[in-house]
């Protein structure tokens, strides 16, 4: 028993278990570096959180920018104001086209002989009138003899009178004498009448105001008019988009033919969120990036003006949030940008084009409305190229005039027949 147990406490020298090795120190090193990295990186976070908030509290807070803004400008439609049948087109899409140049010519053949009708009914106005002048004198000729034969007949009554108590006239012949003396008188008095019935059609007034003068002059001007208007002239200067008319195609007036694009007179609307406006204010400036560009263009502009609604209140179907579904969401407002004109020369822009917009409202002191700007005494937007053909309509009925009135029985110079057609 006792051998068991000594064997049992004292195995083989061969058999006895190795002591334990001692724990490597790698995993508290790794775990030490692993703390100074997020260490490391809170810090730099949280100086990268600091560095950000005083450059937004410096620079970004002053700024409101928005990517939702697009070019915008004015698409002049040339429309006819006569119908007709195209006989020629003169620009076609992508040209330049200077204001007053013939665009799109119209058969002018009806508009002519109605032009050329006017103007005989116009020169056969002004000689019934000279007419009327005319008469005036001859119905004071006529009054003048019609006052001799009264003078004579009432001569012959008073001397037969004188004779009748001698028996050398008789009765009969007296009563003649009275008769007669009475038609010289009636004959007065109708010449008379003639003479102011005819002095009303021309009293206060001249050959060429007259007003059947000034209605055929009137006529002849609708006419020419009409005539000139058979020419399309561009109303602008731009560039021709959107041409749908062609040639031999029969058009009504108001009916679009193509559109004028002014290049060099540009806009952006920028759709800024409603959260964005409040320290919005006319003149502020603006720089822009358009994507046609990219960001090594910039553009600068100013704030134009502030929106009198949201887009969505102007919309061809707008919200309806009286509904028990209603989820609020954040609306825009237009503001218009003006851009500078010799930055669009030298980088041209396209309406529609997306722009980048920064709007600095560091200075909020100004106008978000335009109601204390002085109100506009001259035109927006005008154009000059119909001006032509109302002055040469005026030449028109003046040379008529001219041509058709005898020396000096108008009594006016040219100016006055230029003044008749605007009398009317």
């Amino acid at each position: 028993m006792s051998s068991t147990t000594t064997s049992n406490e004292n195995p083989p020298a061969g058999n006895q278990p190795s002591a334990p090795a001692a724990p490597a120190p790698e995993p508290a090193k790794k775990k030490s570096n692993r703390a100074r990295y997020l260490i490391i990186a809170t810090v730099v976070i949280v100086l990268l959180l600091i560095g950000y908030g005083v450059y937004w509290f410096i620079f970004l807070r002053h700024f409101e920018n928005t990517d939702d803004a697009y070019v915008a400008g004015n698409v002049v439609q040339v429309t006819p104001q006569v119908g007709g049948t195209v006989v020629a087109i003169n620009a076609d899409d992508t040209e330049l086209v200077q204001a007053g140049k013939p665009l799109v010519q119209l058969d002018g053949a009806d508009a002519k002989v109605a032009l050329d009708n006017a103007t005989a009914q116009l020169a056969q106005a002004v000689r019934e009138v000279r007419t009327l002048f005319v008469n005036n004198g001859t119905l004071n000729a006529s009054i003048a003899l019609r006052t001799a034969d009264v003078e004579r007949a009432r001569h012959d009554v008073a001397r037969r009178q004188e004779l009748i108590s001698t028996g050398a006239v008789s009765s009969e012949e007296l009563d003649h004498a009275r008769s007669a003396l009475q038609a010289a008188q009636s004959a007065l008095t109708a010449a008379r009448e003639q003479l102011t019935s005819n002095q009303v059609l021309t009293d206060r007034t001249t050959v060429s105001r007259h007003p059947n003068v000034l209605r055929a002059a009137g006529q002849v001007q609708a006419a020419y008019l009409n005539y000139a208007r058979t020419t399309l002239p561009a109303p602008i200067t731009g560039y021709i988009a959107k041409r749908s008319v062609q040639v031999g195609q029969r058009v009504a007036p108001g009916m679009p033919l193509l559109s004028i694009v002014p290049l060099n007179a540009l806009w952006v609307d920028a759709n800024f969120k409603e959260v964005q406006i409040a320290k919005m204010r006319i003149g502020q400036p603006v720089t822009l990036h358009s994507d046609l560009y990219g960001s090594d263009v910039t553009f600068h502009g100013k704030v134009a003006g502030l929106a009198a609604g949201t887009g969505s209140a102007f919309a061809l179907l707008p919200t309806q949030n009286a509904s028990g579904n209603w989820i609020k969401v954040v609306q825009r407002v237009p503001v218009r940008i003006t851009l500078d004109p010799q930055e669009l020369a030298v980088h041209p822009l396209r309406i529609g084009v997306s722009m980048q917009v920064d709007t600095d409202i560091a200075q909020s002191g100004g106008n978000s409305l335009t109601s204390n700007q002085p109100a506009r005494t001259t035109a927006a937007y005008q154009t000059t190229v119909f001006d032509n053909a109302g002055h040469e309509a005026d030449a028109l009925i003046a040379r008529t005039i001219a041509e058709n009135s005898g020396t000096g029985s108008s009594g006016n110079s040219r100016n006055d027949a230029l003044a008749a057609p605007k009398s009317k």
